[in-house]
């Protein structure tokens, strides 16, 4: 990951110019913090944060303490810089192990670019990182099919990859999970956005 460590460290401002929507993904991270109900507290992840700090005010409005992780140096000095509150870790998710469960986790344009064999055992990691009635938003691409592809429009080339939207349902109730949202929020892009949320562990009878 290396490479896009690298990548990042060269586009981080991107996320901070004007031409920038200061919007994008903010009514998304809303409609996901709506089903912790009222009263949360404990702890959110922002994983794969970037230098962007537009989603922190929405969760500390629920009542969250802020912990982020990233693999760019450049986005997680930008980062402190705009908040310096939140707890901020460079580190790569795959090798990154939670220190504690979480009541969010938001993973918004940033897992995609692991590799496809790493998509599971990512997703299953960070699903199995929720509080019971925790929830996760994450944004990934929403083919029907597994798949991967390098793309270089941003400049730098970047690996994207997924596990298809039957892939990531299943997925979703192997961990325990339900699904709230689904959403192609960019059509005719193949944008898609999940809203899932830990079930409680059933007590046994």
């Amino acid at each position: 990951m290396s490479d896009t460590a690298a990548a990042y460290d060269l586009l981080a401002e991107r996320w901070l110019d004007a031409a920038f929507d200061p919007l994008n993904g903010l009514a998304q991270h809303e409609r996901a913090l709506a089903f912790l109900g009222d009263g949360s507290s404990g702890w959110a992840l922002n994983a794969g944060c970037g230098c962007n700090t537009r989603f922190n005010a929405a969760m500390r409005l629920h009542g969250l303490q802020l912990e982020g992780i990233d693999l760019s140096a450049r986005m997680l000095a930008l980062a402190a810089e705009a908040d310096p509150d939140i707890v901020l870790h460079q580190a790569d998710l795959c090798d990154w192990q939670p220190a504690r469960t979480y009541r969010f986790i938001s993973a918004w344009d940033s897992i995609w670019h692991v590799g496809l064999g790493q998509q599971r055992p990512l997703m299953e990691k960070l699903l199995g990182a929720l509080d019971d009635g925790g929830v996760m938003i994450f944004s990934a691409g929403g083919l029907d099919a597994p798949g991967e592809h390098v793309d270089a429009s941003m400049g730098p080339p970047l690996r994207y990859s997924t596990l298809g939207i039957p892939g990531l349902l299943a997925l979703l109730a192997a961990a325990g999970c339900a699904l709230r949202h689904l959403e192609f929020d960019q059509y005719p892009q193949k944008h898609v956005y999940l809203i899932a949320q830990r079930l409680p562990l059933k007590a046994p009878t």
